[in-house]
């Protein structure tokens, strides 16, 4: 999937990696670590990596972090998720986190699935 900032979605993945290539210039060894951490975390074990992304979103929704929302939605999408599993996702996260879960699911998660598929055409 080429980016190229034509949607929100890739605008928030773009000023993502620019802001982590800046922050990696300056502070490598906090990255590398970081990075290293991240894969381990995220390799397939008892859990694949489809299932860990579907957390690692409920999660993101329930902490209201907007740029985790965008990366594990593409993250998901990039495992094979479907549209179906997310939208549980949504569901179970906002059993746990209420109104604020819920609105950034059927907002900003929709939003990335739309853009995301729009991207793939």
């Amino acid at each position: 999937m080429e980016l190229n900032a034509g949607n929100p979605t890739e605008t928030a993945l773009i000023k993502y990696k620019k802001g982590l290539g800046m922050f990696n210039e300056k502070m490598p060894e906090i990255v590398s670590q970081f990075n290293a951490f991240t894969e381990e975390c995220f390799k397939d074990g008892a859990l694949n990596q489809k299932q860990k992304h579907l957390i690692a979103l409920g999660i993101s929704i329930h902490a209201q972090d907007e740029y985790c929302i965008v990366y594990h939605t593409k993250g998901c999408l990039d495992h094979g998720c479907t549209e179906q599993e997310i939208l549980e996702a949504i569901g179970v996260s906002a059993a746990l986190g209420g109104g604020a879960s819920l609105s950034q699911g059927v907002t900003l998660v929709l939003d990335c699935l739309n853009e995301m598929n729009d991207m793939k055409q």
